[in-house]
């Protein structure tokens, strides 16, 4: 079995390369995968991501090098809370305090890469940016528009009205 040491280069979309240790990038499930069919101990490893813009990719190696060093807590679900600071320590809600732009592509790049940790962070703070939120609420927070008629709102409404039941 070959060590995890030494570095490979991801690079992103643009081109962009991102030198990184073994181990981290080993994190990424879809890297791991590459890098055990790729055997011939080149030391120039090279993992191409066409799906990851470097911005993104910058922030996806952040994550990966702070949780070699200080793994985050287990998520509970359901939430315990909308704020994420007394869902997971304190780096990672700083991390997900992002624009909604941002955060939404780290959940592409984290299902993309496979990175579960940061999948799990990641959709954990959109569903605490959901938690205890009308649908209205909702759709302003998410820029969404109401494309249903007030007839077919209510008839939805009638349907679920047991999810809005305490």
């Amino acid at each position: 079995m070959e060590t995890d040491s030494g570095t490979i280069k991801l690079v992103s979309k643009e081109g962009d390369d991102f030198p990184v240790d073994i181990d981290v990038a080993r994190m990424s499930e879809l890297v791991k995968g590459m890098l055990d069919e790729d055997n011939d101990d080149d030391e120039d490893t090279e993992i191409p991501l066409p799906n990851v813009k470097a911005a993104v990719l910058r922030k996806v190696i952040e994550f990966c090098q702070h949780h070699k060093g200080e793994p985050m807590t287990e998520i509970e679900k359901p939430l315990k809370s909308a704020r994420m600071g007394e869902v997971v320590q304190k780096w990672y809600a700083d991390f997900v305090n992002v624009e909604q732009v941002l955060l939404f592509e780290l959940i592409l790049a984290a299902n993309y890469m496979d990175i579960k940790p940061l999948l799990d962070l990641t959709c954990a703070t959109v569903a605490s940016m959901i938690k205890g939120k009308t649908p209205e609420e909702i759709r302003k927070t998410f820029n969404i528009a109401n494309d249903f008629s007030p007839e077919e709102e209510a008839q939805v409404r009638e349907e679920n009205k047991w999810c809005e039941e305490p």
